[in-house]
């Protein structure tokens, strides 16, 4: 993105070290991409971007798990306490691959687990040490594991940038070209191609990622008539493909996304 071109740049270790924010509150906004570009310029002074090996947008693709009749789905659309989202995520231009279980906190946040994974060439079930690692996270989380398998139901693919804001040591996040997609229901989950069905078009997904209280992005994002809004990749991308599947918690994304 040209708006982040002349921002000094930040290592991934220091920006590790200074904003890893494993426990954070997310808040996603929707955007055209030229609000994106007005916005970074308002904060250029505030912010660097992350750099590797000269590279500043980076593709990322995860595969999120969930059982044949989408429990995690379902426990997300009515939001109930004890609820988890299960992914693996592939950094794609670095090789990097984890699986991750994030859970929701007593404080309206949420925390994220993870393990490195040496790269997979199929979309399998999970299990053995990968089912292990998250059967661990939920009994700690007070979540049960549930008794069916845990297969893959969808991928997301999109770039990313990613900015610190200097001062508070909080994050943002912008990702472009997001596209969903699904197996092919007539094929096994194991080794099934998945074909893309859905994408934002030219809106573009910027989140900012702090502690409970809102950073300086996002009170530049509400001066300018911006709200947060409700925007699962997953629980979001399952809703825009399947109009069968419950989308009350995210009807109003659904419909700016169905605009675009």
């Amino acid at each position: 993105m040209r708006a982040v071109r002349e921002l000094p740049p930040i290592s991934l270790a220091e920006l590790t070290e200074r904003a890893a924010l494993m426990t954070r509150v997310d808040r996603k906004y929707l955007l055209p991409r030229s609000e994106v570009h007005a916005v970074v310029a308002r904060l250029a002074d505030r912010l660097r971007v992350l750099e590797i090996d000269g590279q500043r947008n980076f593709r990322y693709r995860s595969t999120y798990y969930d059982t044949p009749d989408l429990a995690a789905f379902h426990a997300a659309v009515g939001r109930r306490r004890r609820r988890a989202k299960i992914r693996r995520r592939e950094y794609v231009d670095t090789g990097a691959t984890y699986l991750e279980v994030k859970t929701p906190t007593t404080r309206g946040g949420s925390a994220k687990q993870r393990i490195a994974e040496a790269p997979r060439t199929g979309d399998g079930p999970l299990e053995g040490a990968a089912l292990d690692f998250v059967a661990g996270v939920l009994d700690t989380a007070g979540c049960p594991l549930p008794p069916a398998e845990l297969q893959p139901v969808l991928r997301t693919r999109y770039d990313r940038v990613t900015l610190l804001v200097d001062d508070e040591a909080s994050r943002m996040t912008i990702d472009t070209d997001v596209t969903w997609s699904r197996p092919g229901p007539a094929e096994d989950t194991g080794g099934a191609p998945f074909a893309d069905l859905a994408d934002l078009a030219d809106l573009v997904v910027l989140e900012t990622k702090a502690g409970t209280r809102p950073g300086a992005a996002d009170r530049l994002l509400w001066a300018r008539g911006h709200r947060p809004v409700r925007l699962s990749k997953y629980a979001t991308g399952l809703a825009l493909i399947d109009p069968d599947l419950p989308d009350n918690r995210w009807h109003r994304t659904l419909r700016a996304v169905r605009a675009a």
